[in-house]
Parts: C-alpha cells; structure tokens; sequence
C-alpha cells in the first residue's frame, strides 16, 4: 500500500517494473487472480495490446471448446448406445449379497441407472446424495451389469487414497464372481501400470480403478461400456470429457455429494438425467460438525477423548508448507501422541512410508483404514486453500459400501 498526498493508494506492479496506483476507493474494481495451478502467471506491461490478445485467444480457446463438447454431446445423440438385457438371476446373486438394506431412493436410482442401461440411448446420469446415503453401490451394480455382458468399466477418482478404497470395495465384491479388477495410479510401478494397460488392450482386466492417470494418452480399452465418475465436480470439463472420445456410445453415471453448478445446471435441463438419494440408511448417525475459533484446549480433549477410546483423529490442515509446524505444535500439546502427516506433494516413496501408519499398502488391496490406538494422522486434503466441509466428510466416511 502506498501514499501519494492525502490519500492512500494500492500498488499493482506490471511487467517490466510497470505500476498503476490504485485509490482505496476504488479496491472493489481489483479483484484477487485464482488459476487452477500454484504456478504464478505471466505479466504483461501497461499500455499494450498484449492482456487485449490474450483476453480474445482465452474467448476463443472457450468457444473452440464449447464446440468440441457440442459436437461430442451430438454425436452420443445421434448414435445408438448400448442396450443391455434385463437382470440376470447372476446379477440378482450379487445384489443380494449386499450387507446393507438398501432405502427407497437408493432403490430407486438404481432402477432408474439399470432403466438407461437398457435403453438405446447412451447413460449420462448423475447421482448425488450425501456421504454414506449408498452412490457406491449404485456404481457397483451398474459395473456387475456391464461386466456381465462383457464390457469393461472405468471408475474414475481424483485422488489415490480414494482409488485404494475403490479398489478395495471393487474387488471384495466383483472378484468372486471371477470379474478381473485393477488399479492406476502413482503408486503402481512403471511395470504394473504398463501390464494394466495391456490388460486393458487386451480385455483381461474388467474394471479398472484409476486418478487422472486414466486420462492419459496411452489409455485404450478394448471394449470400454461403462464409466463412472466419481466426486465429479473434481475434475475439468476436459477432463470427464477425454473419455467420452474413447467411445461415443458409452454410458456414464457421475456420483457426488457436491455437484458442480455446470453439471447440476446440465441436470436440471434434461442435458444429463439426474437421481437424487435423499434419505440416509438405517441407524446411520449423522455427522456433527461444530465450528469455532481456535482453541489448543478444544483440540487436546477432542483428540485424547478419541485416543482414550482407541479411536483415530484426522487433523485437517490447508498449507503444506506449515504442516511441519503444525506437527511440532501438536507433538508439544500432546506428547504422548505419535503423529505422522502427508501431502500430495510428497515424494512417493516417502508418501507411501506414511500412508503405512493407516495399514494402506498402495500395491495391494486395502483391507481397512486403522489408526494404531495412540496415534495422529495429520493429512492435506485441501487444493483450494479452503476447508471443504463436504469433502472432509467423502474422505473419511468410515462405510466404503454406502
């Protein structure tokens, strides 16, 4: 902030050492810069045409865009999709082998799911309801049914610890009935993904798990039926885009708790077709959340009332650069408490060491998330340099099947 006479002044510097002062009465025509990456962006200097070029190749990059998704969007019309058969007592089997007693809205987005699969009409249908209230299990069933006849199924997630969970939950149900399922992502070697991938080519893997890593290039499938993206509104228009090239007719059901306002826009249109589960399952309790300022003591009795149970503690925090302090400040409060932490921008050897504490192993199945009684598992989770109280409750949400 600077001053020029009696007034004060905000100072933004340009390219080339450039500044235009800005008078305090006017800081509501300067607004914060937010990029999808923490890579600062290019300066340009006052007085040239240089933001006007951008500005107008930024309009027309978006309008190239907004023509490839159209035509995309035309072509799933104007192409039959895949029409599946009516359920088969083996596709009964398995539903009944569900733990849980399905509610009346989740049995019905699953029949409304099945409805489109076995119409001509290429799927684009979005389930959303809360954590816990059974949007997994509507995605199980419908990769049993395309599995069934065949297909193969790509389950896409936005992080590595949920595509474990996945993988987890995918194959405890699918592997006894002989149905093949894998995942990618960072933690897989260069020759257990390259083994993936021909599984893929090859038709031998029926399900495959996987982070962005499934939007890579090097992706083909030998007869891609069913995608399912999960925490959609984590991912670029791009992004759940790329796959639909893959195959024109494939059928797509997008589950989250927290829709994007494009794709709940899109729902609510008729653009993509939309099942809502309202109600939570039987005796499910419901998640409390208490809001507060800061307070060590507030801290210390909420983690050892949970540690004194033998319970686990999240300890959410949104920089990763101050986590380290954070630690140091916790281990003071509590020395007692062994506490680990991890970020994504771990180095993955690193990152798996600490992922050991929960008793994940990234190369094999997850068999469960467990703290030792004792202990701290201090995670980043946040990219938006905010908490996200719907995401927190997607990450650990303790039922895998719901």
């Amino acid at each position: 902030m600077g001053t020029f006479s009696d007034k004060e002044y905000l100072v933004l510097e340009y390219a080339q050492e450039d500044k235009l002062y800005v008078p305090t009465d006017q800081l509501h025509r300067v607004s914060p810069f937010v990029g999808s990456s923490d890579q600062a962006p290019s300066l340009t200097r006052l007085g040239t045409s240089e933001w006007s070029r951008l500005k107008e190749k930024v309009k027309e990059s978006a309008q190239e865009l907004a023509k490839e998704l159209l035509d995309i969007q035309v072509e799933r019309e104007a192409n039959a999709g895949i029409a599946y058969p009516e359920d088969t007592l083996w596709q009964e089997e398995f539903e009944q082998s569900f733990l849980y007693t399905e509610t009346m809205d989740q049995l019905t987005a699953i029949k409304e799911v099945k409805e489109d699969m076995q119409s001509r009409k290429p799927m684009d249908r979005l389930v959303c309801g809360d954590v816990g209230y059974g949007k997994t299990e509507v995605a199980l069933r419908a990769a049993f049914k395309a599995v069934a006849e065949g297909l193969q199924v790509a389950v896409l997630v936005p992080t590595t610890v949920l595509a474990q969970q996945h993988f987890n939950t995918f194959s405890e149900r699918l592997n006894p009935y002989s149905m093949t399922v894998d995942s990618l992502s960072r933690f897989r070697s260069r020759k257990e993904q390259l083994e993936v991938l021909e599984g893929l080519k090859d038709g031998s893997v029926d399900v495959v798990i996987g982070t962005h890593r499934l939007l890579q290039s090097d992706i083909s499938f030998k007869n891609l039926g069913l995608i399912v993206v999960d925490e959609e509104q984590r991912f670029g228009v791009m992004h759940k885009e790329m796959l639909k090239k893959l195959r024109k007719s494939v059928d797509i059901v997008s589950i989250s708790a927290t829709p994007i306002p494009r794709t709940l826009n899109m729902a609510l249109s008729g653009i993509k077709d939309m099942s809502i589960i309202y109600t939570p399952p039987e005796l499910r309790l419901p998640v409390k959340t208490f809001a507060s300022e800061y307070s060590e003591e507030i801290i210390v009795d909420a983690v050892m009332r949970e540690i004194e149970r033998e319970g686990q503690v999240f300890y959410l925090h949104n920089r990763v650069k101050t986590m380290p302090d954070v630690v140091n400040r916790l281990s003071e409060m509590m020395p007692n408490v062994r506490i680990s932490y991890a970020h994504g921008r771990m180095p993955e050897d690193e990152l798996e060491s600490e992922m050991g504490v929960l008793d994940i192993d990234p190369k094999t199945v997850v068999k469960r998330w467990r703290l030792e009684p004792g202990k701290i598992f201090l995670i980043d989770l946040i990219e938006k340099r905010v908490i996200d109280n719907e995401e927190i409750k997607s990450k650990l949400s303790a039922k895998s099947y719901f």
